[in-house]
């Protein structure tokens, strides 16, 4: 509050997790650490978070709804004083494509899901909820050469509920360890599935079910599903990125206790035409990690 120099204001932004020695932004499983009844005070501490502000709406008894976006931040800017606990978002001012280009690419690299492009003309009026181009969202999944498939192994599955009641509300997905011969996590996937491939799910899984964890699979306690399976099933899955993770084990870092997972995982078919060996790798998945991080 002490931040904010303004008696009211409305404020639009976003908390993230951020590492201030690094200047890079945790990935967003990190964040949702610190929902929790207990040991709250203990993992903010471990986990501190950043409000990033994007917009101002209002701000002492005016509205700023239907100001610029150039007035809107210069306002943002002279009522908001910067700390480590909340700043204006960062931006650049172009019209240029490839310096655009340049400002995605860094916001990616450090750690980033993309960019909003905010018109500055003189109508760049704030519209809540509009879908329109005074304001373009510029995505990872929005670019082919930063988009994966995968072909991952179905080790589990979260019971469904509501209209999912009945079969899988989603299913647990691993890549192959060779050196190990163990199967390690990558992503919890529920989106993709069309009606009749859920109709399915229960037929397929029919002979995969058992009562425990498979000795072959390596699950954090936070990833445990409601029912296992015999690594068997095999799909092809669309990710958004691969991001550092402490709930899922692939390439997994015993020191740090993080592995790598794939964030937004979609359905897109069935991989009958492999064995669960023949699935994805992650030794492959840490190669994706690593050339998308530059390293």
């Amino acid at each position: 509050r002490g931040c904010v120099t303004a008696d009211t204001a409305i404020l639009d932004g976003e908390a993230v997790a951020f590492d201030h020695e690094t200047g890079t932004y945790r990935p967003f499983q990190t964040l949702m650490r610190r929902r929790r009844k207990h040991r709250v005070r203990e993992v903010a501490g471990e986990i501190p978070a950043t409000y990033r502000v994007f917009d101002l709406l209002y701000a002492n008894g005016d509205s700023y709804l239907r100001r610029s976006y150039p007035d809107r931040r210069a306002a943002l800017e002279a009522v908001l004083s910067p700390g480590e606990r909340i700043s204006p978002a960062g931006r650049t001012v172009t019209e240029d494509l490839d310096g655009i280009t340049e400002f995605y690419r860094a916001c990616i690299e450090r750690g980033l899901e993309g960019i909003v492009c905010k018109s500055c003309a003189e109508d760049s009026f704030y519209r809540a909820g509009a879908r329109e181009w005074q304001w373009i969202k510029w995505k990872s999944d929005y670019a082919p050469d930063l988009s994966d498939t995968l072909d991952l192994v179905i080790v589990g599955a979260n019971a469904g509920r509501g209209k999912r009641a009945g079969t899988c509300g989603s299913v647990l997905c691993a890549a192959y360890n060779h050196e190990e011969d163990i199967f390690q996590t990558v992503c919890a996937m529920g989106t993709g599935f069309t009606d009749a491939d859920l109709a399915d799910l229960p037929r397929r899984f029919a002979g995969a079910r058992v009562d425990r964890q498979p000795a072959r699979v390596m699950v954090t306690p936070q990833a445990a599903p409601d029912f296992w399976f015999t690594p068997a099933q095999v799909v092809e899955v669309l990710g958004l990125e691969i991001t550092e993770s402490p709930v899922h084990t692939c390439n997994w870092d015993p020191e740090r206790r993080r592995g790598l997972a794939l964030r937004f995982p979609r359905f897109v078919r069935w991989r009958d035409d492999r064995s669960p060996e023949a699935a994805t790798t992650t030794a492959e998945v840490a190669a994706i990690f690593r050339r998308r991080r530059g390293v």
